[in-house]
């Protein structure tokens, strides 16, 4: 399998490598780059790290495969995850639910989970009226980095609801002022609130 990556030249090898990243992310709903990247690299027998793609790479990949190969359904499933996020937005209003990831930035496969930041001081407040909606949440946490080679780890929630998973990250109150760094270009991640959100559903 070894020689199967000589045949290409670096830059080739990097763009089979994110369309296969990106096959394996659409049909196997693989949601996370790194394990895109590494089952990819494992195909085409590619061991060495400088060989494999960005996640920037990945991700236009993935833009293209969906809009050439599913369209139709594409389309509809993102409708459907961003109308749900609407929602939940909407009886999150008090902590200013701001809509993140693959749901806002329209590459959302068949796994990928609706993300969302919200603020407050007492992220407990946020499971409780999660709660009082019959909603059970499981306690998670995240790690982000900011500018500046900051960490910090952040408390949340996950839940099911209308068929998909919803991620809740619990910033505190001043944490709308800095959005963390993306994953795909190590930029701040776009947030949006709810009426940006609905705008997505009418154009």
């Amino acid at each position: 399998m070894a020689a199967r990556s000589s045949r290409f030249p670096l830059g080739g090898l990097r763009e089979q490598l994110a369309q296969e990243a990106a096959r394996l992310m659409i049909e196997s709903g693989i949601g996370d780059f790194r394990a895109a990247k590494r089952k990819a690299a494992e195909r085409f027998g590619v061991r060495a790290a400088g060989a494999l793609p960005s996640n920037a790479q990945i991700q236009a990949s993935l833009e293209e495969r969906q809009r050439i190969f599913e369209p139709a359904a594409h389309d509809q499933r993102l409708g459907q995850l961003r109308r749900l996020a609407a929602e939940i937005m909407d009886y999150l209003a008090l902590f200013q639910p701001r809509l993140v990831g693959s749901v806002l930035a329209g590459t959302a496969t068949i796994n990928s989970p609706i993300e969302l930041h919200v603020f407050t001081d007492s992220p407990e407040l946020v499971a409780a009226m999660l709660e009082k909606r019959g909603v059970s949440v499981r306690d998670t946490e995240r790690r982000f980095r900011f500018g500046g080679q900051r960490t910090l780890q952040v408390p949340g929630f996950s839940f099911a609801h209308g068929g998909a998973v919803v991620e809740i990250v619990t910033f505190p109150e001043n944490g709308a002022r800095e959005a963390p760094l993306s994953p795909v270009d190590q930029r701040p991640m776009q947030r949006a609130g709810r009426s940006k959100v609905l705008a997505l559903l009418d154009v």
